[in-house]
C-alpha cells in the first residue's frame, strides 16, 4: 500500500527544487550556476529557506521507501530495480539532455575560445558539464548499495528493531549525528556530492523514520516542531544571508544543520498529519515528479540563455517569464518522453506503458 504522505512529500520538493533552480541561475551571493544572469537579491531569500533542507528530506524519503520496497523485494531486486530507475537514468540522462545546459556554459563561458576540437569530443565535454541535479541519483544508488551491505550484516534486522524503540528526545538528539555526517566523505570540488550526510539520512529514513510508531511521535509534536523549524530558519537566514549559502563553513555550521533536522522532522510530522491524502491530482504529480525533476533542468537553463540574452527585458519580468515557460514547456516535454519507449527507458528507467 502507497503512503500519500511520502508521494506528497516528494513531488512536494520537487516543486521546490524547480522554483530554486529558477532563482539560483538568477542568484545575487555568488553561488555559480551555468547562467550568472542579473537577479534581484531579495529573491535569494527562498534560496537560503529551503537549500539546508530539502534535498536532505528527500534522501529521508527515499530511505522510508526503500525499506517499505523491500518488505516485497528481495536484495537482488532491489539492486536490479535500482540499476533500471536509478543507475541507467542518471549516466544516460548526461548524455540525452545534460549537454544542452552544458553547451550553454561554455558558450557563455567561452571555455573552447575558437580552439579546433572535435565535434564529439565536444559533446562528451557538454554532456560531463551537464550532470545538474542527477547527481541525485547518483547518491541514491551509492546509499542503495550500502544499505544491502548492511542487511547482509544485520541479517536479523536487528538495527531496524532497535530504532523502533525511540522517543522524541531520541530522535532529536540526531541531530548530531547529522552535524557530525555533515562533515564526512564530502568531494572537494563538485560540492553537491555529500555523501556523509546524504547516505546518513537517507539510513535514518530506513531504520528510524519508516516505524509508523516514530511518525506518530512526529504527528504528535508537529506543531512545536514547525515553531522550532521556523525560529532556527528565521536565525539561519539572519546569520548566512549575503553570504555563500552553498560553502563548508554554511554547511557544516551546527545552526544549518539544526535548522534542516528540525525542518525535517516538521515536514514529516506534519505532512503524516495534514497531507496524507490522494486525489487526481496528487496521483499525477506522484506519476510525473521524476521526470520533471530529470528534465526540468537543461531546458531551464536553455530558456533562461534565451530569454536573458536575446530579450533584454527587466529583471522581474526575466523571473516570471522563466517561471511561466518552464511551467508551460516542462510538463510538456515529460509527457512527450515518457511516450517514446528507448528515451523513456534511457532518462526515466520507465520499461513499459504504465
Amino acid at each position: 500500500m502507497r503512503k500519500n504522505y511520502l508521494d506528497n512529500i516528494r513531488w512536494g520538493i520537487v516543486v521546490l527544487v524547480v522554483l530554486y533552480h529558477i532563482l539560483y541561475l538568477f542568484n545575487s551571493v555568488g553561488v555559480i550556476s551555468n547562467i550568472n544572469a542579473e537577479g534581484i537579491p531579495v529573491m535569494d531569500t527562498f534560496l537560503y529557506i529551503v537549500y539546508p533542507w530539502f534535498m536532505t528530506c528527500l534522501f529521508v524519503v527515499a530511505g522510508i521507501s526503500a525499506r517499505y520496497s523491500l518488505q516485497k523485494r528481495s536484495d537482488k531486486e532491489f539492486i536490479k530495480e535500482r540499476i533500471i530507475k536509478l543507475l541507467i537514468p542518471s549516466v544516460a540522462g548526461i548524455f540525452v539532455f545534460g549537454w544542452i545546459s552544458g553547451y550553454i556554459t561554455s558558450r557563455l563561458a567561452g571555455i573552447f575560445a575558437g580552439a579546433d576540437i572535435p565535434a564529439f569530443a565536444k559533446y562528451l565535454l557538454y554532456s560531463m558539464m551537464g550532470i545538474g541535479p542527477l547527481w541525485f541519483a547518483h547518491e541514491l544508488f551509492l546509499a542503495s548499495l550500502i544499505l544491502v551491505v548492511i542487511r547482509k550484516i544485520d541479517r536479523n534486522d536487528r538495527i531496524w528493531k532497535f530504532c523502533r524503540k525511540c522517543n522524541i528526545f531520541l530522535i532529536l538528539l540526531l541531530f548530531f549525528g547529522v552535524w557530525g555526517s555533515s562533515y564526512v566523505l564530502n568531494t572537494p570540488v563538485v560540492i553537491v556530492y555529500r555523501n556523509g550526510i546524504y547516505i546518513f539520512m537517507f539510513l535514518l529514513g530506513y531504520y528510524v523514520f519508516s516505524h509508523m510508531e516514530v511518525l506518530e511521535i512526529l504527528k504528535k509534536w508537529k506543531v512545536q516542531l514547525l515553531i522550532a523549524a521556523i525560529v532556527s530558519g528565521i536565525l539561519f537566514v539572519k546569520n548566512f544571508y549575503g553570504q555563500n549559502y552553498t560553502s563548508s563553513a554554511c554547511l557544516q555550521h551546527p545552526l544549518t544543520n539544526l535548522y534542516a533536522w528540525l525542518m525535517i522532522l516538521a515536514v514529516l510530522g506534519g505532512a503524516g498529519s495534514w497531507f496524507n491524502f490522494s486525489n487526481s491530482f496528487t496521483k499525477y504529480m506522484t506519476s510525473r515528479s521524476f521526470a520533471i525533476y530529470v528534465v526540468h533542468y537543461p531546458f531551464m537553463v536553455l530558456i533562461t540563455y534565451l530569454i536573458t540574452a536575446y530579450l533584454h527585458l527587466p529583471t522581474i519580468i526575466n523571473y516570471l517569464l522563466v517561471f511561466i515557460s518552464v511551467t508551460l514547456i516542462v510538463p510538456c516535454i515529460c509527457e512527450i518522453i515518457i511516450r517514446l519507449p528507448v528515451i523513456r527507458f534511457l532518462t526515466l528507467g520507465i520499461t513499459k506503458d504504465k
